[in-house]
Parts: structure tokens; C-alpha cells; sequence
């Protein structure tokens, strides 16, 4: 076992070290070359994420240590409330008239992506005009680092459990893919799946199920602990 686990972090670790290191231009010659300290700070964080994968056992943890370790950096104290708040109001300024709601809870952010600009019933491929949506949504994201983003599919009631629980993790990973593509770090994604287990309006009507059949993105800090 230990042979295994030594060899998955080997693998990892050489693989996360083949980034191409930085080039920068000489002040006194003109010519391209590689940035020491960019090389150096290259390997220093993919080795600290390395390290933050391999020292929790829990999904989420794993993927919060190895974003510190590769030198994200946790928040803190009084430095939580505040960075969310920022992040708040440029999501809300990006996300006007997009059909996505912004909600508070606590220190979290929840964006609710309804059915209606999201998915067709029995569908997992976006609808077109929601790709401009996730372009602010991306934007927001990338510049707020210091959060992980859990991606939550959820279905109508029509079709059996074992259908919709797939159509929604189905859903999630279109989603997480569509934000990765557009350059969101993927270890701050989640998708997780939750079927038609979590309606938050009626199933009997048009409207509710596509208020059901959404995708909900959780903003979370990355905090230590």
C-alpha cells in the first residue's frame, strides 16, 4: 500500500512539474530567458500541492490542502467576511439580468442557475444563451482564488431516481467543465449530483420544474480549517 501511495504522489509530482517555466527578457542583451525565481517558485508550488493532496483522506480537504500548498493562501479572521462581501457585489454586478440569483448565507455565496437558461428537461448540454452568464461567473471567479466552488446538480421529478440522480451529476459536470474550460482552477471544483432529492418549488407545473431542474454553484473560503 505504501508502494502504491508513494508512486501515485511520484507520478503526480512529475507531472505537475512539467510547467514551462516562465520566460523573461534581458535587460542588457535582449534575449529570452528563463526566470530563475519563476522556475523555482513553479516547483515550489506544485510540490506543496503534492504534499496538500497527499495529507487528508477527505475529497474536499485534499483539494483545500493542495490549493494552500500550492500557494493560494488561506483566510483568515475578520479578512473572511470581507473578501466574500467583495466577491458579492462584483457577482451580483456581473450576473444582472443573466437569470442567476445571488444569495448570502453566512460567509458562503450560493449562485442558483435555473432550469430555464440552463438545461432542457432530460438534458445535460447547456443552452447557448447561458454561456454568457458563465462567462461573468468565470471572471468573478478567477479573480476571487481563495474559494472552493461546490457545483450541484438537481433534476425535476419526471424519470426514476436512478436517471435523475445521474442526469445531475451529469448536469454538474457539464457545468465544472464549462468553468475549467474558461480557465477556473479545477481543484477548486466540486460536482456532486443530488437527483430531484432537493426541489425547491413544485414538480406539477411548468415553471417549478424549472426552478427544479437547475445547477447550484456554493462559494466557500478556503480557510485552514
Amino acid at each position: 500500500m505504501k508502494i502504491v501511495l508513494l508512486r501515485g504522489v511520484a507520478i503526480v509530482a512529475c507531472t505537475m512539474l512539467a510547467v514551462p517555466a516562465c520566460k523573461t527578457i534581458d535587460a542588457y542583451t535582449g534575449e529570452e530567458k528563463t526566470s530563475n525565481a519563476t522556475t523555482g517558485a513553479a516547483i515550489g508550488a506544485a510540490v506543496g500541492a503534492v504534499l496538500g493532496i497527499a495529507t487528508s483522506n477527505d475529497k474536499k480537504d485534499r483539494k483545500r490542502n493542495a490549493l494552500i500548498g500550492a500557494g493560494v493562501g488561506a483566510l483568515a479572521g475578520g479578512a473572511v467576511g470581507h473578501y466574500m462581501d467583495e466577491q458579492e457585489k462584483e457577482l451580483r454586478r456581473e450576473l444582472a439580468e443573466t437569470g442567476v440569483s445571488v444569495t448570502r448565507d453566512g460567509d458562503n455565496l450560493i449562485l442558483n442557475m435555473p432550469g430555464n437558461i440552463t438545461f432542457d428537461t432530460g438534458k445535460a448540454n447547456l443552452k447557448p444563451d447561458f454561456e454568457k452568464a458563465l462567462d461573468g461567473v468565470a471572471m468573478v471567479l478567477k479573480k476571487y482564488e481563495k474559494t472552493m466552488i461546490e457545483v450541484a446538480g438537481h433534476t425535476d421529478s419526471r424519470g426514476s431516481d436512478d436517471y435523475n440522480q445521474k442526469l445531475s451529476e451529469q448536469r454538474a459536470e457539464t457545468v465544472a467543465n464549462a468553468l475549467s474550460a474558461r480557465k477556473v482552477e479545477p481543484l477548486r471544483l466540486d460536482p456532486v449530483g443530488y437527483g430531484e432529492t432537493n426541489p425547491i418549488a413544485v414538480n406539477n407545473t411548468k415553471t417549478g420544474r424549472e426552478q427544479n431542474r437547475r445547477v447550484e454553484l456554493t462559494l466557500l473560503p478556503l480557510t485552514e480549517s
